[in-house]
């Protein structure tokens, strides 16, 4: 019988995954992709794959994770299987310049940014864009190198220090900074490319925005050594009722790129101009949020993979 298969290589992310399937008498089984063997000569199971492969895998020790992820959709979507998050989702969640390409074909503007490589480059890029600006890893998750600076001597300064750290691609975006009225930005949810809700996450203890229960154990201030004021289950806060119009642009832009589940985060300027630097395909969500809102990302995931099994089978039969 065919089933759900949960490709990850991060087990804390997927018990609420879990829960969900087991309510539902969801069949489901996990293919945890860290290392192992691709047999090309054999085909697929049936059933329907949901790709959580994410960009900061490398920081858990999962270095080729994300490359072996890319063999295995290679070789699911070779024989016809069906892919939620294939190929290209996978594409984009590991590439921000590929991001930032892929917003820009569908007129969602995303900050100022210059992708460079080599330090003396990353110097050469901030004195083109000027300041303040921000670097940020192109091959990210969980805010990773994500730092602020305000002048050529802060920067000078990082770049030849033992903090400095070396994107896992080589490509570190210089990219320039959105000064936002208030400390928060919105992550927008979606599920089956379809909205189902927005977050605001304040962002003054640095920009460790992974919501996760997980993620709020490891993060620890980015963004000038800012003491914690505020506990990390009320920095995520679901807005109730919210509107913008950026939502169909990009449910537009998931449905072109073939995502069908991802969280888009963006920030609004002191004009209210809304910017989009990221786009996250294995999305988590917090769970003391969701509980305040009466909301829960991972059960609509959970109702979306059945439905699509449920189709699939059906047409098989």
């Amino acid at each position: 019988m065919s089933k759900v298969y949960v490709i990850h290589e991060n087990t804390e992310w997927v018990l609420p995954l879990r829960q969900a399937f087991a309510e539902l008498g969801t069949p489901y089984e996990e293919w945890f992709l860290d290392e192992g063997t691709l047999d090309l000569r054999e085909r697929p199971p049936e059933g329907v794959f949901y790709n959580r492969m994410s960009a900061s895998s490398h920081t858990r020790g999962h270095r080729y994770a994300a490359e072996y992820t890319a063999a295995v959709l290679a070789w699911l979507e070779r024989y016809g299987r069906r892919v939620v998050n294939g190929s290209g989702a996978l594409r984009l969640e590991i590439s921000k310049v590929a991001q930032y390409q892929a917003l820009d074909a569908h007129g969602i503007k995303t900050p100022d940014t210059i992708a460079a490589v080599g330090r003396r480059h990353i110097r050469l890029a901030a004195e083109k864009l000027g300041y303040p600006l921000v670097l940020k890893h192109n091959r990210g998750g969980k805010g990773l190198g994500v730092r602020l600076f305000y002048s050529p001597a802060a920067l000078s300064e990082y770049l030849d220090g033992a903090e400095f750290e070396a994107p896992v691609d080589g490509i570190t975006l210089v990219q320039r900074y959105v000064r936002a009225p208030l400390p928060f930005i919105t992550r927008a949810e979606f599920v089956g490319g379809k909205f189902l809700y927005a977050v605001r996450v304040d962002t003054s203890q640095g920009f460790q925005l992974c919501p996760a229960d997980q993620c709020q154990v490891e993060a620890g201030p980015k963004l000038g050594d800012v003491s914690p004021a505020t506990a990390p289950s009320q920095r995520f806060n679901i807005v109730e009722g919210f509107e913008s119009n950026l939502i169909g642009s990009y449910e537009r832009f998931l449905e072109d790129n073939d995502i069908g589940i991802a969280g888009i985060e963006f920030v609004a300027d002191e004009k209210g101009r809304a910017f989009t630097y990221d786009v996250n395909t294995n999305t988590n969500y917090n769970p003391d949020a969701e509980t305040r809102a009466g909301k829960y990302g991972m059960r609509a995931i959970a109702h979306y993979l059945t439905g699509v099994l449920q189709v699939t089978r059906a047409k098989a039969a």
